[in-house]
């Protein structure tokens, strides 16, 4: 037991909600700049804590490190991992060009793809 609540405690103090509203470009230059990046979610472990993060953000959604390639006509994460675990909304995710995905940050917070100029806080990982 004590390794699991190990492991729970490094996920979340590897993870800073930075609620300044940002578009995705913003919000991805500045995790670089000033963490690691923009936040994968590769597992439901990860996405609860991500989840505990989002709820505390000042705008209704949160970015994720979730992009659209419109070239190859698929999602995947800023670290280069595909989706292999997901949790988006009903009718998401659409395949639309310049589109990311954010976290909705209370209701459900599931997953959206919503355009990358809208002004959102967003989640880093360090």
């Amino acid at each position: 037991m004590k390794q699991s609540v190990f492991v729970f405690l490094l996920i979340s103090d590897n993870l800073i909600l930075v609620k300044q509203s940002k578009t995705w470009d913003e919000a991805l230059t500045y995790c670089r700049q000033h963490h690691d990046d923009l936040v994968s979610v590769s597992t439901e472990t990860l996405q609860h804590w991500v989840k505990r993060r989002a709820e505390s953000a000042s705008t209704s959604h949160v970015w994720l490190g979730l992009r659209f390639s419109c070239t190859l006509r698929f999602w995947f994460w800023v670290n280069s991992e595909g989706l292999c675990y997901d949790n988006w909304a009903l009718g998401n995710p659409g395949n639309e060009c310049r589109h990311t995905g954010a976290i909705e940050s209370r209701n459900g917070q599931k997953w959206k793809s919503l355009p990358e100029t809208k002004r959102l806080n967003f989640i880093c990982s360090k």
